[in-house]
């Protein structure tokens, strides 16, 4: 078994609760306050519910910044996908402290844990392309 950072168990609790929102709707206080409450090992409680919160606050900005990048509407997105770039896409828009090779391969390797075989391409792809023009500054250093 490989150790995750707090972060990293908390991006994969976000995971987890989007999804339930995004299968089952609900009040957003209320899932926050179930995951925040289940215990599966040492998590960033405030990291985890700044993104849960502010992920689920600009979610149809989210989905306009996704649609481009992806041969489909984000509606026809299966749960998991499309809980994993809203993540990706929130964290390389409001979250310029992470560097954007840290937030694809997080999302990556959540795919890979949690999403459809192959899903991990068109997040890949769709990452990609959103960091060449959220991430301008930084691409431009390297």
């Amino acid at each position: 078994m490989t150790f995750k950072t707090s972060k990293q168990r908390s991006r994969e609790l976000v995971i987890q609760a989007l999804y339930q929102y995004l299968v089952s709707g609900g009040e957003v206080l209320q899932i926050e306050h179930q995951f925040l409450n289940q215990k599966q090992g040492k998590i960033s409680k405030a990291f985890f519910s700044n993104l849960l919160i502010n992920i689920l606050k600009n979610r149809f900005l989210l989905d306009e910044i996704i649609t481009p990048t992806i041969s489909r509407g984000t509606e026809q997105l299966g749960p998991v996908e499309h809980a994993i770039l809203y993540l990706g896409t929130y964290e390389l828009k409001f979250s310029p402290e992470v560097p954007y090779k840290v937030v694809i391969n997080e999302s990556l390797e959540l795919a890979k844990l949690y999403a459809a075989e192959g899903a991990y391409k068109l997040i890949n792809a769709s990452l990609d392309k959103l960091a060449q023009t959220l991430r301008q500054v930084e691409l431009n250093r390297l």
